[in-house]
């Protein structure tokens, strides 16, 4: 819980009820909020699962005192389970893909994980393989695995989605987040259905990704820029649940670097391409609410901005586009 009221004993206190904040950029009838996650002491959404994920699985008995967590990551998952592991008694190693951010693996180094990079050819399914082939080596380990593992949605079930409500005091017309493991929107729009079934629901991934697939929308796999969110492969996605979404949106790398540049320049929101493309989706179910072409029970949208754009800096995420490296 992030206080200033009274001391904590730990910095596992200090995750979840981070700050929503409205986004001016969008219509004035109809509001759109995002919850800022690089409030938490790793700066990222993913801490929330760090903690929930490994206290649920040594509570559980999945995991003895003093074992070894194993976890497939592009880096923010990774940062939050070191954190928890840390506090926790725990040892980490953590399967990162080439390709990520450097910024991310230096960090969860220094929290006192060892990192084993794969061929980024071999994307987030070469690494969870990896994983899985370290934890058959050593005993008392684990892969919580965050694609598929049930505990990711109910970490947002539990914290994101009750904190959002409270702050909006129950309306909320739109939910609207991407997807990478999909654990952030199932476990909020899961929540959201429960306070009202005609809650609208969106979930967003660069163009290029093939989230629609669950959807039956057709999309063309490619390259994209875009860190943290969404997939080449839909048969790693398990925790996705097609019945709670409406919509899928597909955002350009283009209008993302537009919207994370405008987003700083403008409101004072540091944060990298995940939350932009985010942004410019919940800002244009915002507008199709205020032109009545979407039903939500409320006037409002609200998204997750999963990071701070400073873990992003070596890849020139504020230079020119064409110098934004992927």
């Amino acid at each position: 819980m992030t206080t200033h009221e009274r001391p904590l004993d730990s910095v596992l206190e200090t995750i979840g009820e981070t700050p929503l904040v409205r986004i001016h950029d969008g219509p004035a009838e109809v509001p759109v909020y995002a919850k800022l996650e690089s409030f938490n002491p790793g700066a990222s959404v993913k801490d929330r699962i760090g903690r929930y994920m490994l206290e649920r699985m040594l509570e559980r008995g999945e995991l003895g005192a003093g074992g070894t967590v194993i976890e497939p990551t592009a880096g923010n998952t990774g940062i939050g389970l070191a954190i928890a592991a840390g506090q926790l008694g725990l040892d980490a190693i953590f399967v990162v893909p080439e390709r990520f951010s450097v910024e991310k693996q230096q960090l969860m180094a220094a929290l006192g994980a060892e990192i084993i990079n794969t061929p980024t050819a071999d994307g987030m399914g070469g690494a969870i393989d990896r994983a899985h082939e370290l934890a058959d080596e050593l005993d008392n380990a684990v892969v919580p695995q965050q694609f598929a593992n049930p505990l990711n949605t109910e970490a947002h079930y539990a914290m994101t989605g009750p904190e959002i409500y409270d702050a909006l005091d129950d309306e909320v017309g739109a939910i609207v987040a991407g997807c990478g493991t999909a654990g952030t929107l199932m476990g909020i729009a899961r929540y959201g259905r429960e306070q009202d079934t005609e809650t609208y629901v969106a979930a967003v991934e660069p163009e290029g990704s093939l989230y629609g697939e669950f959807l039956g929308e057709h999309r063309e796999e490619g390259a994209y820029k875009i860190e943290g969110i969404g997939t080449h492969n839909t048969d790693t996605n398990e925790l996705f649940e097609s019945d709670l979404v409406d919509d899928v949106y597909a955002v350009s790398d283009e209008r993302a670097h537009d919207e994370l540049r405008r987003l700083a320049a403008e409101e004072g929101h540091l944060v990298a391409s995940s939350a932009s493309a985010a942004c410019v989706a919940a800002k244009h179910v915002a507008r199709e609410i205020a032109a009545g072409e979407i039903d939500a029970p409320y006037e409002s949208v609200v998204t997750v901005f999963p990071d701070s754009s400073e873990r992003y800096l070596s890849k020139g995420i504020y230079r020119s586009f064409d110098e934004w490296d992927n």
